[in-house]
């Protein structure tokens, strides 16, 4: 299971990228990176990719918390039968743990996932 340091490390630089996003951005403005093609953008959602249920009136929170939760068992239990040595493997389901993690605990702390990447 020495995979899930790497979820570990990706739930703390998910955190402290978001604390910077928080303490430095201004909402909804975008401050490009490369000009036409990727800004930073300060945003919120409440919803799941491509802010989808994101206007559900709450429940979806509690959805995605369970479903993300729910995967990373399912991933976890794949994890620990997978072997150590096979990382093309490993290294996905670690990094999707560490995000997905991420993200629940946003919502359980600020009630919606901080988005600040926009192509």
């Amino acid at each position: 299971m020495t995979w899930l340091i790497l979820s570990a490390l990706v739930i703390v630089l998910d955190q402290l990228t978001k604390y910077w996003v928080l303490t430095s951005l201004p909402e909804y403005t975008a401050i490009p990176v490369i000009e036409g093609f990727w800004n930073w953008y300060r945003t919120y959602n409440t919803g799941a990719a491509f802010s989808f249920l994101s206007d559900a009136g709450g429940w979806q929170q509690y959805f995605f918390i369970i479903l993300a939760i729910a995967i990373c068992v399912l991933l976890g239990f794949w994890l620990s039968r997978t072997p150590r040595r096979d990382w093309k493997t490993a290294l996905p389901y670690a990094l999707v743990i560490g995000g997905a993690l991420g993200n629940v605990i946003d919502r359980f702390v600020h009630g919606h996932v901080v988005d600040f990447i926009q192509w």
